[in-house]
C-alpha cells in the first residue's frame, strides 16, 4: 500500500478523540456516495462510536442490499455531534437538507476525489488522483488499523466498481485493482454486488431506457450526444430520478460520441446537466463550472437556471466549442 499522509494521521487521532459523528453524503446518492458512506459508518461502529449517517435522498434500489438495517436516515435538526464527515461530495451545497442540521458540531472532515472539491470542511482530505472516494475510505480504515468486515468489503467494493464503471474508465490505476482484490479477499461478495448493482435493473428503468434509446439526438458531427428526460418522462416510465444514473453511458458507448450530455428537468426553470468525455483533450469539468457546477474531467454536472432549450443551446455551444478547440 502507499505511503500514508499526515492528513490522514489528523484525520485518524480527531476520529480516536471523538466520540458523536455523523456521516453524510451528496444528493441523489450514487455507489461510490452510499459505499463510502456506509462503509465508514459501519467502521466507526466497529470501533464503538456512536454514529448516525444521513443523506436527503433515499437509497437507489439497486443499493439497498447494503444498508439491511437502514442506517442511512434522512436529517434531524437539534443533534450535535463531536465529529461530521462527509464523504464524495464536492461542495457544502451538495449536501442539500443535510447542510442545515450539522451545524452542531465541533470538527468537520471532508473527504472527497473531486477535482472541484471547494475544501469547505475544517479537515479537507482531497485527492484527484483517486477514481472513487471508496479508495480513500479503504486508505484510511488500513492506516488505522481497523477491521475491514465483510460488510465494510461489500460497502467499498461497490463503490470503487461503480464510479470506475466497472474498472473501465481511463481513471483506474493499478492501485485500483490491488485495493479490489484486497476487498475481495476480506469478503466482499462480487456476485451478490454484481447482481443487485448491474443485473437487476426495475422495468421502470428499462422504459427510460427505450425513452432514450428513442429520442436522443447527434449534434456537430455525430461528435454531440444527448437527452432530455422531463417529469412527464419519469411519470410515463413510473420512474424516479435514481432510474436515470448511468443512462449517459449509453449514448456515451455509440462510436463517434465523443460528449454525451442529458439534461434532467429538476423544476420550472431549472435543468441539472451531467456530462460524459470520452477524450482526455475535452474537460467537461471545465464546462460544468462555467456553469456552476464540477466534478472530474471526465465527467461532471451542474444545475442551471433558466429557459430548458436556452440551457440546451448554451451547454452545447459550450461543448461544440471545446471540441473545435481540441482538434
Amino acid at each position: 500500500m502507499k505511503a500514508h499522509s499526515r492528513i490522514i494521521d489528523r484525520i485518524i487521532g480527531s476520529v480516536r478523540e471523538s466520540h458523536t459523528f455523523c456521516v453524510v453524503g451528496h444528493v441523489r446518492p450514487d455507489g461510490d456516495c452510499v459505499g463510502s458512506q456506509l462503509g465508514l459508518t459501519l467502521a466507526l461502529k466497529n470501533e464503538g462510536k456512536e454514529v448516525v449517517c444521513w443523506n436527503e435522498d433515499v437509497l437507489p434500489q439497486k443499493y439497498r442490499f447494503l444498508d439491511p438495517h437502514h442506517l442511512i436516515q434522512p436529517p434531524k435538526r437539534g443533534r450535535e455531534f463531536d465529529c461530521v464527515i462527509a464523504t464524495d461530495c464536492a461542495s457544502f451545497e451538495r449536501l442539500g437538507k443535510v447542510g442545515p442540521c450539522i451545524k452542531n458540531r465541533k470538527l468537520f472532515i471532508n473527504i472527497d476525489h473531486h477535482e472541484s472539491n471547494t475544501r469547505y470542511g475544517d479537515v479537507n482530505w482531497i485527492s484527484a488522483r483517486e477514481p472513487s472516494s471508496g479508495e480513500l475510505i479503504y486508505r484510511l480504515l488500513k492506516t488505522a488499523k481497523w477491521p475491514i468486515t465483510k460488510p465494510v468489503a461489500d460497502c467499498l467494493f461497490t463503490a470503487v466498481s461503480t464510479d470506475t464503471g466497472s474498472f473501465q474508465y481511463p481513471t483506474t490505476r493499478p492501485g485500483t485493482y490491488h485495493v479490489a482484490g484486497e476487498l475481495v479477499h476480506r469478503g466482499a461478495n462480487i456476485a451478490k454486488i454484481c447482481n443487485e448493482v448491474y443485473q437487476s435493473y426495475p422495468i421502470s428503468r428499462a422504459r427510460l431506457l427505450q425513452h432514450v434509446y428513442s429520442q436522443f439526438r447527434l449534434a456537430h458531427q455525430n461528435q454531440i450526444a444527448y437527452f432530455w428526460l422531463k417529469k412527464a418522462d419519469f411519470e410515463r416510465a413510473g420512474a424516479n430520478s435514481a432510474d436515470s444514473e448511468g443512462l449517459i453511458d449509453h449514448i456515451r458507448a455509440i462510436e463517434p460520441v465523443v460528449v454525451a450530455c442529458v439534461f434532467e428537468e429538476t423544476e420550472p426553470e431549472v435543468t441539472r446537466v451531467s456530462l460524459r468525455s470520452k477524450s482526455p483533450k475535452v474537460n467537461v469539468n471545465d464546462i460544468a463550472s462555467r456553469f456552476g457546477g464540477g466534478g472530474h474531467p471526465a465527467a461532471a454536472g451542474a444545475r442551471i437556471a433558466g429557459k430548458p432549450l436556452a440551457v440546451q443551446h448554451k451547454v452545447i455551444a459550450a461543448l461544440k466549442k471545446a471540441l473545435n478547440s481540441s482538434k
